[in-house]
């Protein structure tokens, strides 16, 4: 890996020889850059206080360090643009500089038209105040050395009052060095850059959140459950330096907040840009390439025109299903990520891992099931906030907007829809499409319902419909069933009542296994249930 010395990498970004030669063939080279001193070519005292003469701002490209620390917090922050976005939003580029994807100012402007919000220069500020030296000459960043020293106390399983005396130690031991005061001092560093989340308190049972106007319950007002481990006894934080007395809570929701990870996508220009191609650099020719060119997404665009409007505006996809993080499925373990996908980015970049978005993490002996919605309603807030838009800074228009997001659909298995959407996708009317109209046939043998039907999607004189020994040994006559609207899904909830929690569910008992032999199918699919009935809940996002 070498540094590239392109026009737009600018001695700033490490490559492979081969992105290198392929970037000084498109881009070439950077102006001015005679003596390779980037590259260890020896340079004289004379002109070795001019690092390059196109750089407006020398004592940046000094301070450019060994670690990689600066392009972590740009992964993070989904940052991936130039190195000039550690400027201060003050800083003006002369003319002289061309540097591509600058963010504060183009080449031949002089200062942004608008400022940027309190959130925005909030970032923009502290993102510049981490990128100070260690100590004078250091190679390594304040910030590169916090988070290291905080890496090792994680991986290490210190506690807050050890890693406080290792600080002091430290401090008493190299007192020209830039070192933080405390364990506390430290986190509150990290945190301020906003790599942090919040932990909010979950019944046992999951029938609440104790968050909102419910913050200081100290038990479930459901099940009556206490909200701590042990209500009599109280444990030491070590963690926040010792001084203080907290209990420990029974279970803890992990919640990342959406705004702020959306209002970032936003403060560099790159990806400013990319949030906008499905609008300006798509081709739309009615192939589908990319979820904007789906049936969906133009039927949201239609019913909500002033939505639709901005290109800015946010469309997401939900993904969730949980998982056993030990690898024993003895173990009485489960995790529930729930990430979201920001679906304006190009498809190369919108379904890679960086681009994803975690928004929570439900850990707990048991999956959360039905009672998953308990744990949505952080996210179903801001997703009404976000509906009626929040102040964001655009850098790449130099303006603040209303930015707006809207949940066009969820990703996950069957199992898991069943716990997102309220039906039971299991037993004879599984498919949640079909309804009570869907055609299942129990299996003998395989102790199992099989889902058969599907010819009835084919054309009325399609030759498989006559096909007896093909399929079922029956002739298809009947048309597709008529999908159910949202209006109508509505309507069957209204009556629908519903309460969370693992100890309101009602108990699980042993069925009178039904002779299936005894049993006529006739009979059975002439039941015509009520749809209302193969509810099991109103899904939180209805």
């Amino acid at each position: 890996m070498i540094l590239c010395p392109c026009k737009k990498c600018g001695n700033i970004y490490w490559h492979s020889r081969e992105v290198v030669y392929e970037h000084l063939i498109v881009d070439g080279f950077i102006r001015g850059y005679k003596k390779w001193i980037f590259h260890r070519e020896c340079t004289s005292s004379g002109t070795s206080s001019t690092i390059n003469p196109t750089y407006p701002d020398t004592d940046y490209h000094q301070n450019v360090r060994q670690d990689d620390m600066e392009d972590m917090l740009r992964d993070a922050f989904n940052m991936r643009s130039h190195g000039e976005q550690s400027f201060p939003p003050d800083f003006i580029i002369s003319e002289d500089c061309n540097i591509t994807g600058n963010v504060f100012c183009e080449t031949g402007t002089s200062a942004p038209n608008e400022e940027p919000n309190e959130e925005a220069a909030k970032f923009y500020n502290l993102l510049n105040e981490m990128n100070e030296e260690l100590y004078e000459g250091s190679k390594y960043s304040k910030l590169s050395f916090c988070i290291r020293l905080f890496h090792l106390k994680c991986l290490g399983g210190w506690t807050g009052n050890s890693f406080t005396m290792l600080l002091e130690f430290l401090r008493e031991m190299f007192p020209f060095v830039k070192i933080p005061q405390s364990c506390q001092d430290m986190k509150r560093l990290i945190k301020d850059l906003g790599l942090g989340y919040d932990k909010i308190h979950s019944c046992p049972n999951d029938c609440m959140l104790y968050w909102g106007d419910q913050k200081n319950q100290q038990s479930c007002h459901v099940c009556g459950k206490s909200r701590w481990m042990n209500s009599n006894t109280e444990d030491v934080n070590t963690d926040e330096g010792g001084a203080q007395l907290r209990k420990k809570p029974v279970k803890v929701l992990r919640y990342f907040p959406l705004i702020p990870r959306l209002q970032r996508l936003f403060m560099s220009s790159k990806t400013a840009e990319s949030m906008t191609w499905h609008n300006d650099q798509r081709t739309d020719d009615g192939l589908l390439r990319h979820p904007a060119d789906s049936l969906a997404w133009k039927s949201f665009d239609s019913k909500f025109p002033s939505f639709a409007s901005d290109p800015r505006n946010v469309r997401l996809g939900l993904a969730a299903d949980g998982f056993n993080p030990f690898k024993i499925m003895s173990t009485s373990y489960s995790t529930w990520p729930v990430v979201l996908v920001p679906y304006n980015l190009p498809p190369w970049i919108c379904m890679k891992q960086s681009s994803f978005i975690l928004s929570m993490i439900i850990l707990g002996e048991k999956g959360p099931g039905n009672d998953i919605d308990i744990y949505l309603q952080p996210l179903i807030k801001e997703l009404k906030q976000l509906w009626s838009g929040v102040e964001t800074y655009d850098v790449l228009r130099k303006e603040n907007f209303n930015l707006r997001a809207a949940l066009l659909w969820t990703i996950n298995d069957f199992p898991a829809y069943a716990n997102l959407l309220g039906w039971s996708t299991k037993g004879r009317y599984a498919c949640p499409c079909c309804a009570a109209q869907t055609c299942s046939k129990w299996l003998y043998n395989g102790k199992k319902f099989s889902y058969m039907g599907h010819r009835r999607w084919l054309d009325e004189n399609h030759k498989f419909r006559f096909q007896r020994t093909l399929f079922d040994g029956t002739e298809e006559y009947r048309g597709a069933p008529e999908q159910t609207v949202g209006s109508e899904i509505l309507f069957m909830l209204k009556d629908i009542n519903f309460s969370y929690g693992k100890i309101n569910q009602p108990p699980i008992t042993q069925t009178r296994r039904r002779s299936r032999d005894e049993s006529d199918d006739e009979s059975d699919e002439e039941d015509d249930p009520n749809e209302a009935e193969l509810w099991k809940k109103g899904s939180i996002f209805f």
